[in-house]
């Protein structure tokens, strides 16, 4: 079983489904690191002033965000702690939308939920409750001190959270300026039946397994030929940060009355303020 990267509840009402949050994808691309041919030692990045072309230290360093063309505003670190919201440990629903609602270009990453410490009852209710409904759960989660939007749905037997893109980071399909010959298009009814009729053909069942990165096995298997002949360079590597610790919440499916009679809520996300145009 996967490792879990994070640990909290589900809140919705006065409901909390004490969850792990586990990884539902990977990433297996082949990473290139830079070394320097004559010592095999790892090259990093360098801080440099794009103006001067000079190195400079870091503590001559402060992050600014452009509020016009050419002109920026500075914001400390202390300030950037501030803003940073607070880790809850717990993915609060705020409201249930229909399954379909959500436009594709929202998703981002998905997560596998699983129940934690005897919440397997109440995180069953939920699951069941989402799959006969047709609904998925809108809610906010902090992970590594950002807030994500997310949706929460059933999955077979599971629980998924998928994070979501907020709207101001989803171009409008307007973008695309697509002209009439796209969106008026006088397509001939013979031309329409072979291409269906080759959708057709070429349509299968979903095959996973027989779905492969020809770029990433290829480099994978001159690794493997030129290790076997022995062409093998020794470099350093830094480990990696220690995992986030959970937090200890308790579920009580009878809050599910309490939720009903007082009709609790969990907050929507603050709207965003309006950023002045550049």
């Amino acid at each position: 079983m996967a490792r879990a990267i994070w640990k909290g509840a589900i809140s919705f009402g006065l409901v909390h489904i004490p969850v792990s949050l586990n990884t539902a994808v990977r990433t297996e691309r082949v990473d290139f690191d830079w070394l320097d041919k004559r010592s095999m030692e790892p090259v990093g990045y360098k801080r440099v002033n794009k103006v001067t072309g000079k190195e400079i230290d870091k503590a001559h360093i402060v992050k600014g965000v452009e509020y016009e063309k050419g002109r920026y505003v500075v914001i400390s670190e202390e300030e950037i702690r501030k803003a940073r919201p607070e880790a809850t440990q717990t993915i609060d629903i705020f409201s249930f939308v229909d399954s379909g609602e959500i436009p594709l270009q929202q998703f981002d990453t998905p997560y596998y939920l699983s129940p934690d410490r005897r919440g397997g009852k109440v995180y069953a209710l939920l699951r069941e409750t989402l799959e006969s409904t047709g609904k998925v759960a809108l809610a906010t989660v902090v992970l590594h001190t950002r807030q994500h939007l997310a949706l929460l749905r059933s999955l077979e037997d599971a629980l998924v959270m998928i994070t979501l893109r907020w709207p101001e980071e989803v171009r409008d399909l307007a973008s695309l300026e697509l002209d009439k010959s796209v969106t008026d298009s006088k397509l001939d009814k013979r031309e329409l039946d072979m291409a269906r009729k080759l959708v057709q053909d070429m349509s299968g069942p979903w095959t996973p397994d027989e779905y492969h990165d020809a770029f990433r096995q290829t480099i994978l298997d001159l690794v493997e030929e030129k290790a076997s002949k022995g062409k093998i360079e020794t470099v350093d590597k830094g480990e990696g940060a220690p995992a986030e610790k959970g937090a200890d919440i308790i579920d009580l499916t009878e809050l599910l009355k309490r939720s009903l009679g007082g009709k609790a809520k969990a907050k929507k996300p603050a709207a965003k303020r309006p950023r002045k145009a550049s």
